[in-house]
């Protein structure tokens, strides 16, 4: 099993930044690979980032992070757009991060992000 929490949601005003943290517990971290996804209201889960890919919506604006030490991902969130408004997940699966929902077995409860306009 591998707990995740996501922390650092928020509101802020479009053009501004975010910082999410997403800390795991549990079985060996560096053995799972983890992915961001976010969730809008009335729309389906989607994929924001992961180490090595980043979704065409965030690319240039977001940045993924990573620390073993600290059992630690991250995702940086500048510029930020009303539309990039939704839950914001960190997900974890076994060696390689895949853009597809479906293929992670571990989710956390998710943070709110709310850009104003």
């Amino acid at each position: 099993q591998v707990q995740l929490v996501e922390s650092g949601g928020g509101l802020v005003e479009a053009g501004g930044s975010l910082r999410l943290s997403c800390v795991a517990s549990g079985r060996t971290f560096s053995n799972y690979a983890v992915g961001w996804f976010r969730q809008a209201p009335g729309k389906e889960r989607e994929f924001v980032a992961s180490l090595t890919y980043y979704a065409d919506f965030v690319k240039g604006r977001f940045t993924f992070s990573r620390d073993n030490a600290k059992n630690t991902v991250s995702l940086q969130m500048n510029s930020l757009k009303p539309e990039d408004t939704a839950v914001y997940y960190c997900a974890a699966k076994l060696f390689i991060a895949t853009t597809r929902a479906r293929d992670y077995a571990y989710w956390g409860q998710g943070t709110q992000v709310t850009v104003s306009s």
